[in-house]
């Protein structure tokens, strides 16, 4: 028995690796498990654009939508493992794992990460007339006041609503939750005076910062965006260890062949080089990730500390979507 299982397996090796060889051989379908028009489906779409150049085949963005990302994601979960169907997902995949309490896929294992491939950041704003001018005053502020405050999300498990949490932990305060659908409404209304807080992305934020619409107090990743020079970092504006970027990751099915993985990789840090889309994320206030973090190790190590980060976080407020 043994020597037919080592037999069958050293037939299969030159098959499989001569399915890799031809692989692709028709267009693969690239899911996005949000809206189409929002910022990862933007960048989904500039992504499948630059990596079907270099695989030779199209691939076909489509949007898969529905409770909180997680519809999409269980489809490509349970996706056939061959290379033709992927899941490109922000930090949402790593905060569902706690937030939906019976997925039926296990965030850490269903997956073969290809690479990361950017990580946006977010901004920190207030309404225009809001009494705090910087990060520390808006801090001593919400300490004081508490529940008085409203701060201002799209919904459970939108980017704004892990970095609310993220936020009232740090502060070790609560602040009353408003949630909305959508981000649009939400800028409406801060504009309005209606809300005093949120946090979103800077490609939603940088046109009424830098018209002085709102107060913006900081950005929640580790250097300046470059179209916001002045705007400080959360960390040097004093909330030390406060940290949110909304990176997105590429994924195939567990079981998608290593030699397949290691394709689409290669694809992937082709894709991420090419000056247009260089230029095209810039327009949108992101960047891609430097190469080494365009890997399967990179994403893997990236998703497990994140589902670990958020998980005590999101336990701890007691909010879940099921």
């Amino acid at each position: 028995m043994r020597f037919s299982i080592a037999l069958v397996s050293a037939l299969l090796l030159p098959l499989g690796a001569a399915v890799a060889q031809d692989y692709p051989t028709r267009p693969i379908t690239m899911l996005v498990p949000f809206a189409a028009g929002g910022p990862t489906d933007t960048i989904a779409r500039l992504t499948a654009a630059g990596m079907g150049k270099s695989l030779g085949q199209q691939i076909v963005v489509e949007n898969a939508t529905g409770a909180g990302g997680t519809i999409g994601t269980t489809r490509a979960a349970r996706a056939q493992p061959d290379g033709y169907t992927l899941l490109i997902h922000h930090v949402g995949i790593s905060t569902a794992a706690t937030l939906y309490r019976n997925l039926s896929y296990d965030t850490k294992t269903a997956f073969a990460p290809i690479g990361l491939v950017t990580n946006a950041p977010m901004t920190i704003i207030a309404r225009p007339d809001f009494p705090a001018n910087t990060l520390k005053e808006l801090v001593a502020y919400a300490q004081q006041q508490g529940d008085k405050l409203t701060y201002a999300n799209a919904g459970l498990g939108a980017a704004s609503h892990l970095c609310g949490m993220l936020f009232m932990t740090a502060i070790q305060k609560q602040l009353t939750t408003v949630p909305y659908k959508g981000n649009g409404p939400i800028m409406n209304d801060l504009l309005g005076k209606q809300i005093d807080l949120t946090c979103d992305q800077a490609t939603n934020t940088t046109g009424p910062i830098t018209a002085k619409q709102v107060k913006a107090y900081a950005i929640t990743t580790k250097e300046r965006l470059k179209s916001l020079p002045d705007l400080p970092t959360a960390d040097e504006a004093g909330l030390k260890g406060f940290e949110l970027g909304v990176w997105h990751g590429l994924y195939a099915p567990k079981g998608t062949p290593p030699a397949v993985v290691q394709k689409l990789t290669a694809a992937l840090q082709t894709a991420l080089k090419d000056p247009a889309l260089i230029a095209r994320f810039n327009d949108i206030n992101t960047e891609p990730v430097p190469q080494d973090k365009a890997t399967p190790e990179a994403l893997g190590a990236m998703l497990t500390s994140e589902v670990d980060r958020w998980a005590p976080i999101i336990k701890a407020a007691g909010q879940f979507a099921d």
